[in-house]
């Protein structure tokens, strides 16, 4: 392990890396420099971060842990090495399997604020990607009231549809693929998920599909294809635009269409079945049992649920998102696990017949829109701005990591709405590939 001071600096206080190396007990697995000339960790390391200006070490200093990292990083003023900006999974695998952090003792901290100054330890403005804090919310309404969960959305999926042209590919699909193997390519597996989702809600010619959080409307034209006839509702109007575009392109409009709604506001019941596919995670976990209660209603007896979300590994971890996420990525968003998701579903009502989980599934999704990511870098920063761009890429690596270290989960709940004399009007075995 070297370290280098920078040049110059008081023995009393402490250079940045030197810093970095009291708080992780002197252990870092990636090479750190900072603007101040110092440097610590090994030099033949694959991978380095370099701390480029002092707004960067306020972001640092005024929000330990991910948020303030990704201020750093979404600025620009935290530069990694080794790793393209719209795939940075390999060093965030290295720092989470081998970076940890100590709480400082009083005197440490105390020398760590001397070496700082109290002018780098003042909270600055973020930079413009990040949302408002959960409770500066207030003027968007209360907490997954129409109009919040209408902003969170906005926020997030109103980017550009373009820039998702380029990360997600011709699916237009932003939810978690199904891989029958490792080796089928992200267009392969998104279009298998369609198929298994349409499967398993065994929708036929003539059937009627309500698609809630249908995004840019892949499922819906997946199933219009097929005969079905098929609502959309989204909260991003570019979305809906996009959508109802390709499905006239596609002459399916007179089976499909796709509303700019909340999805507690599409008028029509008796479906035979709903997808909901990737909406969940923004629903609030307190909100399920009027959510699954609303779903149940808008069924035919016999009529089929298939949730899709992701959620935690277990049920009793907070769930809220985490600073980074919150803040950058889904403003808003919570997440359980799947056993309280089946419960809500079986209280009000509905028989869970089968469900599974495709944690590996989505760390493979997400390793495709990363590779996507960084095949159209150059035209994705043109198109929204360098430090969205890293946003993306840090989002949805560290993501991938999160699954494939089961951190979070994806899971697809299939349910029924039994008749009133317990008929399921299922087959007695899986009836899907």
């Amino acid at each position: 392990m070297t370290t280098l001071r920078a040049s110059g600096s008081p023995e009393d206080k402490l250079a940045i890396a030197e810093i970095l190396e009291t708080l992780s007990d002197g252990d870092l697995p990636v090479r750190f420099s900072a603007y101040d000339g110092s440097a610590a960790g090994p030099e033949d390391a694959p991978y380095g971060l370099h701390l480029k200006s002092t707004r960067g070490t306020t972001y640092l200093a005024t929000a330990p842990g991910d948020l303030g990292m990704a201020r750093a990083y979404v600025a620009g003023d935290l530069e990694a090495s080794g790793v393209h900006p719209g795939d940075p999974y390999e060093i965030l695998r290295v720092m989470g399997d081998k970076l940890q952090f100590r709480r400082p003792s009083a005197k440490t901290l105390a020398t760590i604020t001397r070496s700082l100054g109290w002018d780098l330890l003042r909270p600055i403005a973020p930079p413009p990607q990040e949302h408002l804090p959960r409770w500066r919310r207030v003027a968007e309404g209360l907490r997954h009231s129409k109009s919040r969960d209408a902003e969170a959305i906005h926020h997030h999926y109103d980017v550009s549809n373009t820039f998702y042209e380029y990360v997600l590919g011709p699916s237009m699909t932003y939810t978690c693929a199904c891989y029958d193997n490792a080796d089928q390519t992200l267009e392969e597996a998104q279009d298998n998920k369609y198929r298994l989702v349409f499967e398993k809600l065994g929708l036929q010619p003539g059937d009627r599909l309500l698609d809630i959080g249908c995004g840019w409307g892949s499922m819906v034209r997946y199933a219009a294809r097929r005969g079905v006839r098929v609502i959309g509702a989204t909260l991003s109007r570019a979305q809906a635009d996009w959508a109802q575009k390709a499905i006239a392109e596609e002459g399916l409009s007179e089976l499909a269409e796709v509303r700019f709604t909340d999805y507690r506001d599409v008028p029509e019941t008796g479906f035979d079945a709903i997808s909901s596919i990737g909406l969940t995670e923004h629903i609030g976990v307190d909100n399920y049992p009027a959510y699954f209660s609303l779903l149940q209603s808008k069924l035919r007896d016999g009529g089929r649920l298939l949730n899709h979300c992701i959620t935690r590994p277990g049920n009793k971890s907070q769930a809220r998102a985490g600073g980074f996420i919150d803040r950058y990525v889904f403003p808003d968003g919570e997440l359980t696990g799947s056993g309280r998701i089946i419960s809500e579903i079986q209280n009000v009502g509905l028989e869970v017949r089968h469900e599974e989980n495709l944690r590996e599934h989505y760390a493979l999704t997400l390793a495709g829109w990363c590779q996507n990511l960084v095949d159209h870098w150059d035209a994705c920063v043109a198109e929204v701005g360098e430090g969205t761009a890293r946003v993306w890429g840090l989002y949805m690596a560290g993501s991938r990591l999160g699954f494939e270290r089961n951190a979070v989960q994806l899971h697809q709940v299939l349910a029924v709405k039994l008749s009133p004399n317990g008929e399921s009007q299922v087959p007695l075995r899986p009836w899907w590939t």
